[in-house]
Protein backbone atom coordinates (compact mmCIF):
# COMPACT_ATOMS: atom_id res chain seq x y z
CA UNK A 1 0.00 0.00 0.00
CA UNK A 2 1.71 3.34 -1.53
CA UNK A 3 5.17 2.07 0.32
CA UNK A 4 3.99 2.20 3.51
CA UNK A 5 4.31 -0.41 6.35
CA UNK A 6 1.20 -2.51 8.09
CA UNK A 7 1.63 -2.16 11.53
CA UNK A 8 -0.50 -5.67 11.81
CA UNK A 9 2.44 -7.67 9.75
CA UNK A 10 5.11 -6.22 12.28
CA UNK A 11 5.98 -7.72 15.52
CA UNK A 12 7.42 -4.84 18.08
CA UNK A 13 11.05 -5.05 17.10
CA UNK A 14 10.47 -5.11 13.50
CA UNK A 15 8.33 -1.90 14.38
CA UNK A 16 11.02 -0.61 16.77
CA UNK A 17 13.42 -0.92 13.83
CA UNK A 18 11.77 0.45 11.39
CA UNK A 19 10.65 3.94 13.82
CA UNK A 20 14.41 4.19 14.16
CA UNK A 21 15.21 3.69 10.56
CA UNK A 22 12.38 6.33 9.16
CA UNK A 23 10.88 8.98 11.77
CA UNK A 24 12.33 12.12 13.39
CA UNK A 25 11.78 11.03 16.72
CA UNK A 26 12.60 7.30 16.65
CA UNK A 27 11.09 4.83 18.61
CA UNK A 28 10.24 6.85 21.50
CA UNK A 29 6.39 5.96 21.18
CA UNK A 30 5.98 3.13 19.45
CA UNK A 31 5.16 1.13 22.16
CA UNK A 32 1.81 2.87 22.36
CA UNK A 33 1.58 3.23 19.02
CA UNK A 34 1.69 -0.72 18.02
CA UNK A 35 -0.67 -1.74 21.58
CA UNK A 36 -3.44 1.29 20.17
CA UNK A 37 -2.83 -0.74 17.00
CA UNK A 38 -4.12 -3.85 18.09
CA UNK A 39 -6.54 -2.80 20.66
CA UNK A 40 -8.41 0.13 18.27
CA UNK A 41 -7.58 -1.20 14.86
CA UNK A 42 -6.25 2.40 14.21
CA UNK A 43 -2.98 4.25 13.95
CA UNK A 44 -3.98 6.23 17.10
CA UNK A 45 -1.45 8.93 17.60
CA UNK A 46 -3.54 11.32 19.73
CA UNK A 47 -2.25 12.49 22.97
CA UNK A 48 1.20 11.16 22.75
CA UNK A 49 2.89 14.66 22.67
CA UNK A 50 4.19 14.50 19.12
CA UNK A 51 5.11 17.00 17.42
CA UNK A 52 3.45 17.83 13.87
CA UNK A 53 6.26 16.63 12.16
CA UNK A 54 6.80 13.52 14.09
CA UNK A 55 2.78 12.89 13.36
CA UNK A 56 3.14 13.13 9.71
CA UNK A 57 6.05 11.12 9.41
CA UNK A 58 4.08 8.55 11.58
CA UNK A 59 1.27 8.85 9.07
CA UNK A 60 3.60 8.71 5.68
CA UNK A 61 5.41 5.46 6.51
CA UNK A 62 2.51 3.33 8.51
CA UNK A 63 -0.91 2.27 8.83
CA UNK A 64 -3.23 0.12 10.24
CA UNK A 65 -4.68 -2.20 7.78
CA UNK A 66 -8.00 -3.13 8.50
CA UNK A 67 -9.73 -4.86 5.94
CA UNK A 68 -13.35 -4.28 4.76
CA UNK A 69 -16.74 -6.25 5.91
CA UNK A 70 -18.44 -7.96 3.43
CA UNK A 71 -21.86 -10.46 4.73
CA UNK A 72 -21.78 -11.79 7.91
CA UNK A 73 -24.18 -14.73 8.87
CA UNK A 74 -25.35 -16.49 12.38
CA UNK A 75 -26.02 -19.75 13.74
CA UNK A 76 -27.91 -20.60 17.07
CA UNK A 77 -26.23 -23.31 18.70
CA UNK A 78 -25.57 -24.87 22.27
CA UNK A 79 -22.82 -22.86 23.41
CA UNK A 80 -24.00 -19.44 21.53
CA UNK A 81 -23.68 -18.15 17.57
CA UNK A 82 -21.66 -19.69 15.51
CA UNK A 83 -20.58 -16.53 12.80
CA UNK A 84 -18.56 -15.85 9.61
CA UNK A 85 -17.69 -12.62 8.15
CA UNK A 86 -17.02 -12.34 4.61
CA UNK A 87 -13.69 -9.86 4.43
CA UNK A 88 -13.15 -8.00 1.75
CA UNK A 89 -8.98 -7.59 0.97
CA UNK A 90 -6.97 -4.76 -1.00
CA UNK A 91 -7.36 -6.55 -4.02
CA UNK A 92 -10.69 -7.21 -4.09
CA UNK A 93 -10.51 -10.48 -3.06
CA UNK A 94 -12.22 -12.07 -0.63
CA UNK A 95 -11.76 -14.47 2.97
CA UNK A 96 -13.95 -15.71 5.26
CA UNK A 97 -13.28 -16.28 8.64
CA UNK A 98 -15.68 -17.68 12.21
CA UNK A 99 -15.63 -16.99 15.41
CA UNK A 100 -16.73 -20.48 16.90
CA UNK A 101 -18.18 -20.29 20.29
CA UNK A 102 -16.73 -22.79 22.98
CA UNK A 103 -18.65 -24.50 26.44
CA UNK A 104 -17.57 -22.25 29.30
CA UNK A 105 -15.40 -24.05 32.05
CA UNK A 106 -17.75 -25.34 35.12
CA UNK A 107 -16.99 -23.16 38.27
CA UNK A 108 -14.91 -25.42 41.27
CA UNK A 109 -15.59 -25.13 44.36
CA UNK A 110 -14.79 -21.59 45.83
CA UNK A 111 -13.58 -20.43 41.91
CA UNK A 112 -16.09 -18.48 39.98
CA UNK A 113 -17.79 -19.70 36.54
CA UNK A 114 -15.52 -19.48 33.52
CA UNK A 115 -15.94 -17.03 30.95
CA UNK A 116 -17.37 -18.09 27.54
CA UNK A 117 -14.94 -19.07 25.30
CA UNK A 118 -14.97 -18.66 21.33
CA UNK A 119 -12.10 -19.94 19.09
CA UNK A 120 -11.27 -17.84 15.89
CA UNK A 121 -10.51 -19.80 12.44
CA UNK A 122 -8.35 -17.79 10.34
CA UNK A 123 -7.37 -17.98 7.01
CA UNK A 124 -4.15 -18.24 5.18
CA UNK A 125 -4.39 -18.21 1.40
CA UNK A 126 -7.05 -16.97 -0.74
CA UNK A 127 -8.60 -20.46 -2.13
CA UNK A 128 -6.15 -23.04 -2.34
CA UNK A 129 -4.35 -25.43 -4.31
CA UNK A 130 -4.67 -28.68 -1.83
CA UNK A 131 -7.50 -30.26 -4.36
CA UNK A 132 -9.23 -32.10 -1.41
CA UNK A 133 -12.41 -33.73 -2.60
CA UNK A 134 -14.38 -32.76 0.00
CA UNK A 135 -13.30 -29.82 0.48
CA UNK A 136 -14.97 -26.34 -1.24
CA UNK A 137 -12.02 -23.72 -1.45
CA UNK A 138 -9.83 -26.78 -2.41
CA UNK A 139 -12.31 -27.43 -5.71
CA UNK A 140 -11.62 -23.32 -6.63
CA UNK A 141 -8.16 -23.09 -6.71
CA UNK A 142 -5.48 -21.26 -4.95
CA UNK A 143 -5.69 -17.23 -6.12
CA UNK A 144 -2.92 -15.45 -3.98
CA UNK A 145 -0.99 -16.21 -0.24
CA UNK A 146 -2.29 -13.61 2.29
CA UNK A 147 0.28 -11.81 3.73
CA UNK A 148 1.32 -11.93 7.48
CA UNK A 149 -0.63 -8.82 8.24
CA UNK A 150 -4.04 -9.77 5.99
CA UNK A 151 -3.93 -13.04 8.50
CA UNK A 152 -3.39 -10.96 11.63
CA UNK A 153 -5.91 -8.40 10.28
CA UNK A 154 -8.44 -11.01 10.66
CA UNK A 155 -8.05 -10.97 14.81
CA UNK A 156 -8.44 -7.06 14.28
CA UNK A 157 -10.76 -6.22 11.92
CA UNK A 158 -13.62 -8.65 13.44
CA UNK A 159 -12.43 -7.32 17.21
CA UNK A 160 -13.17 -3.61 16.32
CA UNK A 161 -16.08 -3.96 13.74
CA UNK A 162 -17.90 -6.92 15.50
CA UNK A 163 -16.65 -6.69 18.97
CA UNK A 164 -15.23 -10.77 18.66
CA UNK A 165 -12.85 -10.83 21.31
CA UNK A 166 -11.46 -14.77 21.12
CA UNK A 167 -9.66 -17.01 23.14
CA UNK A 168 -8.29 -19.16 21.13
CA UNK A 169 -6.61 -18.87 16.99
CA UNK A 170 -6.97 -21.95 14.79
CA UNK A 171 -5.48 -21.85 11.18
CA UNK A 172 -8.75 -24.26 9.86
CA UNK A 173 -9.94 -21.76 7.51
CA UNK A 174 -9.38 -21.01 3.64
CA UNK A 175 -6.04 -22.33 2.28
CA UNK A 176 -2.97 -24.77 3.25
CA UNK A 177 -1.04 -22.63 6.14
CA UNK A 178 2.24 -24.64 5.29
CA UNK A 179 1.77 -23.68 1.77
CA UNK A 180 1.81 -19.85 2.86
CA UNK A 181 4.96 -20.55 5.99
CA UNK A 182 6.17 -16.92 5.24
CA UNK A 183 2.75 -15.78 5.89
CA UNK A 184 2.20 -18.05 8.50
CA UNK A 185 5.60 -17.41 10.59
CA UNK A 186 5.00 -13.78 10.27
CA UNK A 187 1.76 -13.85 11.68
CA UNK A 188 2.62 -16.30 14.22
CA UNK A 189 5.39 -13.47 15.40
CA UNK A 190 2.76 -11.22 15.38
CA UNK A 191 0.11 -12.85 17.33
CA UNK A 192 2.36 -14.08 19.90
CA UNK A 193 4.06 -10.69 20.84
CA UNK A 194 3.88 -9.49 24.22
CA UNK A 195 3.01 -6.28 23.09
CA UNK A 196 0.33 -6.83 20.80
CA UNK A 197 -1.92 -9.48 20.34
CA UNK A 198 -0.22 -11.47 23.35
CA UNK A 199 -1.93 -15.31 22.41
CA UNK A 200 0.34 -17.69 24.14
CA UNK A 201 1.44 -20.63 21.80
CA UNK A 202 -0.78 -23.13 23.65
CA UNK A 203 -3.67 -20.80 22.01
CA UNK A 204 -3.02 -21.00 18.51
CA UNK A 205 -3.27 -24.49 16.53
CA UNK A 206 -2.23 -24.93 12.69
CA UNK A 207 -4.12 -27.11 10.95
CA UNK A 208 -2.70 -28.83 8.40
CA UNK A 209 -3.56 -31.66 4.77
CA UNK A 210 0.01 -32.73 6.10
CA UNK A 211 3.14 -32.39 4.13
CA UNK A 212 6.35 -33.44 5.22
CA UNK A 213 8.52 -30.43 3.87
CA UNK A 214 5.83 -28.08 5.48
CA UNK A 215 5.99 -29.74 8.76
CA UNK A 216 9.89 -29.64 8.80
CA UNK A 217 10.32 -26.04 7.42
CA UNK A 218 7.85 -25.44 10.51
CA UNK A 219 9.36 -27.17 12.99
CA UNK A 220 12.27 -25.42 12.36
CA UNK A 221 11.08 -22.24 13.14
CA UNK A 222 11.23 -23.62 16.84
CA UNK A 223 7.98 -22.93 18.50
CA UNK A 224 7.48 -26.40 20.74
CA UNK A 225 4.21 -24.91 22.44
CA UNK A 226 2.93 -24.65 19.01
CA UNK A 227 -0.24 -26.76 19.01
CA UNK A 228 -0.61 -29.01 15.52
CA UNK A 229 -3.66 -31.20 14.11
CA UNK A 230 -4.05 -32.75 10.96
CA UNK A 231 -6.45 -33.59 8.35
CA UNK A 232 -6.33 -36.93 8.41
CA UNK A 233 -9.34 -38.38 6.54
CA UNK A 234 -8.58 -42.15 5.66
CA UNK A 235 -5.58 -44.78 6.99
CA UNK A 236 -4.98 -45.82 3.95
CA UNK A 237 -2.68 -44.52 1.00
CA UNK A 238 -5.14 -45.23 -1.73
CA UNK A 239 -8.24 -44.02 -0.44
CA UNK A 240 -6.41 -41.01 1.41
CA UNK A 241 -4.61 -40.10 -2.26
CA UNK A 242 -7.96 -40.57 -3.76
CA UNK A 243 -9.24 -37.72 -1.53
CA UNK A 244 -6.47 -35.76 -0.60
CA UNK A 245 -3.61 -35.46 -3.33
CA UNK A 246 -0.86 -34.12 -1.25
CA UNK A 247 -0.68 -37.81 -0.18
CA UNK A 248 0.58 -38.50 -3.55
CA UNK A 249 3.95 -36.47 -2.82
CA UNK A 250 3.42 -37.44 1.40
CA UNK A 251 2.33 -40.82 1.68
CA UNK A 252 0.97 -42.00 5.04
CA UNK A 253 4.55 -42.94 5.95
CA UNK A 254 6.32 -39.98 5.12
CA UNK A 255 3.82 -38.25 7.12
CA UNK A 256 3.92 -40.18 10.23
CA UNK A 257 7.70 -39.61 10.31
CA UNK A 258 7.28 -36.19 9.95
CA UNK A 259 5.00 -35.97 12.90
CA UNK A 260 6.40 -38.21 15.28
CA UNK A 261 9.86 -35.43 14.77
CA UNK A 262 7.43 -32.76 15.82
CA UNK A 263 8.00 -31.59 19.38
CA UNK A 264 6.45 -32.77 22.07
CA UNK A 265 5.50 -30.58 25.27
CA UNK A 266 4.69 -32.64 28.66
CA UNK A 267 0.63 -31.95 27.16
CA UNK A 268 1.08 -31.70 23.89
CA UNK A 269 -1.47 -34.21 22.08
CA UNK A 270 -1.89 -34.37 17.68
CA UNK A 271 -5.10 -33.65 16.85
CA UNK A 272 -5.80 -36.45 13.94
CA UNK A 273 -9.04 -34.62 12.02
CA UNK A 274 -11.01 -37.51 10.08
CA UNK A 275 -14.15 -36.36 7.78
CA UNK A 276 -16.55 -38.88 7.70
CA UNK A 277 -17.52 -39.91 4.49
CA UNK A 278 -19.84 -42.19 4.18
CA UNK A 279 -19.37 -45.10 1.77
CA UNK A 280 -15.75 -43.70 1.46
CA UNK A 281 -13.72 -43.84 4.51
CA UNK A 282 -16.45 -45.16 7.37
CA UNK A 283 -15.58 -49.20 7.18
CA UNK A 284 -14.23 -51.46 9.43
CA UNK A 285 -10.33 -51.16 7.55
CA UNK A 286 -10.71 -47.56 7.63
CA UNK A 287 -11.32 -47.14 11.27
CA UNK A 288 -7.87 -49.77 11.74
CA UNK A 289 -5.78 -48.28 9.72
CA UNK A 290 -6.88 -44.96 10.86
CA UNK A 291 -6.24 -46.37 14.40
CA UNK A 292 -2.38 -47.88 13.04
CA UNK A 293 -1.50 -44.31 12.29
CA UNK A 294 -2.33 -42.86 15.30
CA UNK A 295 -0.17 -45.28 17.32
CA UNK A 296 2.23 -44.43 14.69
CA UNK A 297 2.46 -40.82 15.53
CA UNK A 298 2.43 -40.99 19.22
CA UNK A 299 -0.27 -39.30 22.02
CA UNK A 300 -3.16 -38.02 19.89
CA UNK A 301 -6.89 -37.85 19.70
CA UNK A 302 -8.95 -38.63 16.67
CA UNK A 303 -11.51 -35.72 16.30
CA UNK A 304 -14.53 -37.13 14.13
CA UNK A 305 -16.07 -34.60 12.06
CA UNK A 306 -19.45 -35.58 10.30
CA UNK A 307 -18.85 -34.66 6.50
CA UNK A 308 -20.32 -31.41 5.45
CA UNK A 309 -21.86 -31.87 2.17
CA UNK A 310 -21.40 -27.95 0.02
CA UNK A 311 -21.89 -27.31 -3.20
CA UNK A 312 -20.62 -30.38 -5.42
CA UNK A 313 -21.19 -33.43 -2.72
CA UNK A 314 -18.99 -36.56 -2.66
CA UNK A 315 -20.90 -38.28 -0.44
CA UNK A 316 -23.94 -37.77 1.96
CA UNK A 317 -24.32 -36.69 5.19
CA UNK A 318 -23.67 -39.07 8.12
CA UNK A 319 -26.62 -39.60 9.99
CA UNK A 320 -26.28 -39.84 13.86
CA UNK A 321 -26.07 -43.71 13.81
CA UNK A 322 -23.24 -44.22 11.31
CA UNK A 323 -21.08 -41.45 12.96
CA UNK A 324 -21.91 -43.53 16.41
CA UNK A 325 -21.11 -47.09 14.65
CA UNK A 326 -17.47 -45.52 13.23
CA UNK A 327 -16.84 -44.17 16.79
CA UNK A 328 -17.24 -47.32 17.95
CA UNK A 329 -15.11 -49.28 15.70
CA UNK A 330 -12.02 -46.54 16.25
CA UNK A 331 -12.38 -46.97 20.33
CA UNK A 332 -12.62 -50.70 19.48
CA UNK A 333 -8.96 -50.20 17.76
CA UNK A 334 -8.01 -48.56 21.20
CA UNK A 335 -8.49 -44.56 19.46
CA UNK A 336 -8.98 -41.95 21.53
CA UNK A 337 -12.04 -40.14 20.07
CA UNK A 338 -14.09 -37.21 20.10
CA UNK A 339 -17.10 -36.25 18.53
CA UNK A 340 -16.82 -32.70 16.79
CA UNK A 341 -19.91 -31.15 16.89
CA UNK A 342 -21.29 -29.97 14.01
CA UNK A 343 -21.58 -25.93 13.95
CA UNK A 344 -22.32 -23.71 11.03
CA UNK A 345 -23.14 -26.21 9.10
CA UNK A 346 -26.45 -23.78 7.60
CA UNK A 347 -24.22 -21.00 6.96
CA UNK A 348 -21.43 -22.97 5.08
CA UNK A 349 -19.17 -22.37 7.90
CA UNK A 350 -18.24 -25.86 8.97
CA UNK A 351 -15.66 -27.88 8.17
CA UNK A 352 -14.95 -28.03 4.37
CA UNK A 353 -17.43 -25.40 3.22
CA UNK A 354 -15.71 -22.00 3.69
CA UNK A 355 -16.25 -20.27 0.31
CA UNK A 356 -18.85 -22.22 -0.87
CA UNK A 357 -21.36 -19.96 -0.54
CA UNK A 358 -20.03 -17.56 -3.08
CA UNK A 359 -18.69 -18.00 -6.63
CA UNK A 360 -15.32 -16.62 -6.02
CA UNK A 361 -12.22 -17.99 -4.76
CA UNK A 362 -11.51 -18.77 -1.32
CA UNK A 363 -11.28 -23.51 3.44
CA UNK A 364 -10.91 -27.07 4.45
CA UNK A 365 -11.24 -29.61 6.89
Amino acid sequence: MDGRHDILGLDFAELTRLAEELLPGGRGVAGEVYSRAFSSGRLELEGLGLSERNRRAWEEHFFVGLLSAGPREFEEGEFGDTEKAVLLLADGTSIECVLIPMPTRTAGAGLPEGRPKSTLCVSSQVGCRMGCAFCETGRQGLSRNLSAAEIVSQLVTTKALFGWNPGNIVFMGMGEPLDNLDGLKGALAVLTDRRGPAFSWERITVCTSGSAEGLAALRSVGHPRLNLSLSLNAGDDPTRSRIMPVNRKTDLGALATALVAWPRRRNFVLALNYCLLPGINDGADDARGAAEFSQRVGRSIVNLIPYNPGSHPIAPAPSEEEVERFRGLLEAEGCIVKRRAGKGGGIMAACGQLGGSRGDNGGRA
